[in-house]
């Protein structure tokens, strides 16, 4: 006599039948799929004996239900990502759903996709863009001005100062005279083009001089000793009368050589005289 071998549940005799071992108990496959299965988290109904059962984290589903929330992928030989809200989705509906998101698009940013990262920011590469002329910026040297992105060519366009003389921009360096900016190289001698950045320079009607131009193209003689009235060191101060120039140090009486800076004098021919001395004359 054969020892019984009963379904824990209703008692049927299992032998030659088909069972579910649960639990160390012996269950046939009726009782099992109507007290035993788990039941499938995706369309709620018993996974049954015959059924091929997938698990995660305490919940299952049926083989066939176990697909991205997504794209609807099936997922029981790929990858997958298990979502807070307890969504499964396969990776790359994953990445889309919590990678990091374009500023410029707003789309997700794939992992491995060529893209910007600038102050915690990213964008798609073709998505960081300059605010002026809308072009990607990609490898180039890049600026900003409040919130906004400019390449370097629209940036300099738009906020860098004008120089005087040529009206493009000044990009570096540049200097500033009379409240005006110009480039180095802009700021020249008006008769030898010798560039006048750091050195002694004068201006005259507008235009900027070097001393020795200056000196000999435009400064007027002094009436005493023939040589420029640059205004430079010890010919700062002059005199002018009737149409004639001296440096102060040569208005000086031409007999007695007194000077006659803010003094009453005689002019005799082309020369000055104190008024003591003219009477002499």
């Amino acid at each position: 006599m054969t020892d019984r071998f009963d379904c824990y549940y209703c008692r049927d005799n299992l032998h030659g039948k088909k069972y579910v071992k649960k639990d160390e108990k012996h269950v046939c496959t009726k009782c099992f799929n109507k007290l035993c299965a788990n039941t499938c988290a995706e369309c709620k109904r018993p996974i049954g004996a015959d059924s091929k059962e997938l698990h995660h984290k305490n919940r299952h589903w049926h083989e066939d239900c176990f697909r991205c929330a997504k794209c609807y992928k099936p997922l029981a030989s790929e990858a997958f990502n298990a979502r807070d809200d307890g969504k499964i989705m396969c990776g790359k509906c994953g990445s889309r759903e919590d990678g990091n998101r374009c500023q410029g698009c707003y789309k997700v940013v794939m992992p491995g996709s060529q893209n910007v990262e600038y102050k915690n920011k990213v964008w798609h590469e073709e998505c960081f863009t300059c605010f002026e002329c809308k072009q990607p910026i990609r490898s180039q040297s890049f600026l900003t001005k409040g919130e906004d992105i400019y390449c370097a060519p629209c940036h300099d366009k738009k906020f860098a100062k004008k120089c005087f003389h040529c009206k493009q921009p000044i990009t570096t360096g540049g200097i500033s005279y009379q409240d005006q900016p110009w480039h180095s190289e802009c700021f020249v001698c008006h008769t030898c083009h010798k560039t006048l950045a750091g050195a002694r320079f004068t201006s005259h009607e507008n235009n900027v001089y070097c001393v020795d131009c200056f000196k000999t193209d435009v400064a007027k003689k002094c009436h005493g000793c023939k040589n420029p009235i640059t205004g430079f060191g010890h010919g700062t101060n002059v005199v002018n009368y009737e149409g004639f120039s001296w440096h102060e140090y040569c208005f000086n009486c031409k007999k007695c050589s007194l000077s006659l800076a803010n003094k009453r004098f005689v002019i005799n021919g082309d020369h000055i005289h104190c008024p003591d001395c003219a009477k002499k004359v």
